[in-house]
């Protein structure tokens, strides 16, 4: 709910992600924890559909609200992206639907910048990985269990020619928080602009990376 540019973090990133093509619904998932009462009011109060689950078994907490809403094939975008590009979502939608993987994803940290993170699943799928995934980290994160079993599951994974793997887009620390309002503030307080217009930015002006470079990733295990 941080502000970017007047608007909250989560509406952002569901104003970008609803404008992909091949989406037909945007649902956000938010836990059953009074602390996400004010994720759930915005939603009532922006007309979002909003699905409540579990707060820690967050595998559970998809695959509960992919049933609640009958979804044949879901689309997992984080609520910590507000870069997130439609034009990346639709990208690996049309691979997973030409291709008909069980799990695509777009190849984050050695290909796509973090924090354009887009991974499609079918329900038979998800619906494996909820019912074998025993790690909590597997659950918190929702699809190890997939990265962690190709000889389970057909995974595809999208790349691209050059490498921006070096950038961090999401937002976990107040460094991202900082990085994210400079973009907005440079490109404007609308969702319009891509992915590639950041990056020219960041050619342009490449202290603007610098902001939030220090930060490190941390891995599945730690939370």
């Amino acid at each position: 709910m941080k502000d970017i540019a007047g608007k909250p973090m989560l509406e952002r990133v569901v104003n970008r992600v609803r404008r992909a093509r091949t989406l037909q619904a945007v649902v956000v998932a938010t836990s059953t924890k009074a602390a996400d009462d004010e994720i759930a009011e915005f939603c009532d109060a922006s007309r979002i559909p909003v699905f409540r689950g579990n707060e820690l078994d967050v595998l559970d907490r998809y695959y509960r609200a992919a049933k609640a809403y009958a979804a044949e094939v879901i689309v997992r975008v984080t609520s910590d992206c507000p870069l997130i590009d439609p034009e990346v979502v639709d990208r690996v939608v049309r691979a997973y639907l030409d291709r008909h993987p069980d799990f695509a994803w777009n190849d984050i940290g050695s290909s796509f910048p973090r924090g354009l993170d887009v991974e499609v699943m079918s329900i038979a799928a998800l619906e494996r990985a909820w019912s074998e995934a025993a790690d909590g980290y597997q659950r918190t994160h929702v699809t190890p269990y997939f990265h962690m079993n190709p000889g389970t599951f057909r995974c595809l994974a999208l790349t691209e020619d050059n490498d921006y793997g070096s950038y961090r887009w999401t937002v976990d620390t107040v460094e991202d928080l900082e990085f994210v309002r400079a973009i907005y503030a440079r490109l404007g307080p609308g969702e319009d602009f891509g992915w590639g217009e950041v990056v020219a930015l960041l050619h342009e002006e490449p202290l603007l990376a610098a902001i939030n470079s220090a930060v490190r990733q941390k891995s599945m295990e730690e939370g």
